[in-house]
């Protein structure tokens, strides 16, 4: 078991931890993930080390709860304990000196980006980043990330911070305005991926994404992960998470990320029921 030393919500329903994993946070690397269970019954889910500290012995993860599991870890505190990590798993982000690097993180995947954008930066590179919310609140890791950052652009869907528009809208007015840009990172919702794929390819602006698929063991053993790149089969948890956005089919990958939509919102409902029922004997408890 894993004990959290610090649990604190940097967004609506986006919570980070510090967790007690000495093992793996001497071991991993920009890019990496961990799977993780919240009890002994529960699934497993993946969730990218945004953070580490060797000397110390803890990784930082960054949840956002949206179904039952992350629903679940984000209602852990301090001093509570996770049931299992199993890390640090992947491949690591594959970095060099390209030049100018941009990294984009969009809503969530700012937390993948930050240490990304950290080991670019850390390897000479002049790093932009771009970091995206629906709104300001939505808008995370803005102080972090611009400690490793040249330069780096705050954008809301709704004006309400930073510049007016999505990501894709920022990068398209930095690639017109005559600006080299040698390698572009993207992590984000599927959609936004693609979108940034297509900008880029015609300029031959080399591109990687982080795809965010169904992952079981996050060994490779399940299949549950399959995805389609340059019309090839591979296995996001050994041969990724990270591949060449220009290669990567991005139909398949999204048909096969609402393979289980039904049973994540019947699982996610029944567990919003229960809440409600053992919120309201409490409250009925109290009252008498």
């Amino acid at each position: 078991m894993n004990k959290i030393i610090e649990a604190k919500f940097i967004g609506p329903n986006v919570k980070l931890f510090k967790v007690e994993a000495p093992r793996i946070a001497q071991k991993r690397k920009a890019g990496q993930f961990i799977m993780l269970r919240v009890h002994d019954k529960g699934e497993r889910i993946p969730l990218t080390i945004a953070d580490s500290n060797s000397t110390e012995g803890w990784i930082e993860i960054i949840a956002q709860g949206v179904g039952k599991t992350t629903k679940l870890l984000n209602m852990m505190e301090a001093g509570d304990y996770i049931h299992d990590l199993v890390g640090p798993l992947g491949k690591a982000s594959h970095i060099e000196n390209f030049g100018t690097a941009v990294s984009i993180g969009g809503g969530v995947g700012t937390a993948i980006a930050y240490p990304i954008a950290k080991a670019l930066k850390e390897s000479g590179n002049h790093v932009i980043s771009i970091i995206g919310g629906r709104s300001k609140e939505f808008v995370i890791l803005e102080d972090e990330i611009s400690k490793f950052s040249d330069e780096i652009y705050p954008t809301t869907d709704d004006g309400s911070y930073g510049y007016h528009g999505f990501v894709t809208d920022k990068l398209k007015e930095l690639i017109d305005s005559g600006r080299k840009i040698d390698f572009v990172l993207a992590i984000g919702p599927i959609p936004m991926m693609e979108a940034i794929s297509k900008l880029t390819a015609p300029y031959g602006i080399h591109t990687v994404v982080s795809l965010n698929s169904i992952m079981i063991d996050g060994t490779g053993m399940c299949g549950g992960c399959r995805a389609i790149v340059d019309g090839k089969t591979v296995f996001v948890c050994v041969d990724g998470p990270e591949f060449d956005a220009h290669k990567v089919d991005f139909k398949v990958l999204k048909n096969r990320n609402s393979t289980y939509l039904p049973e994540e919102k019947e699982s996610l409902h029944d567990f919003e029921c229960h809440m409600d029922r053992a919120y309201n004997e409490l409250v009925k408890h109290e009252n008498n």
